[in-house]
């Protein structure tokens, strides 16, 4: 099974300490709740882990392609010049 841990990695989307937070509460309760098996409490842990992290991961690649993509410093440009109010 693939590692969720790195599959949920964040970088680009700004979760990085709030997801370190929740995986680890997440295995506090997955020991408890499989007391004695800790590859059942793994087992548990990564398949909460892949289910969550679509969206984190999704948002994560979003935010790489506009940071490095091909013309990043165009849509950087552009999404800055979005909000820019008139004063």
């Amino acid at each position: 099974m693939p590692n969720a841990g790195r599959v949920s990695n964040s970088r680009f989307a700004g979760e990085g300490a709030n997801l370190a937070l929740l995986k680890g509460a997440e295995l506090g309760r997955a020991l408890v709740a499989h007391p004695g098996d800790a590859e059942a409490a793994l087992a548990a842990r990564e398949q909460a882990l892949f289910f969550r992290s679509q969206g984190s991961a999704a948002g994560s690649a979003a935010s790489m392609e506009l940071m490095f993509g091909s013309d990043a410093m165009q849509r950087l440009h552009d999404q800055f010049a979005s909000h820019q109010t008139d004063n």
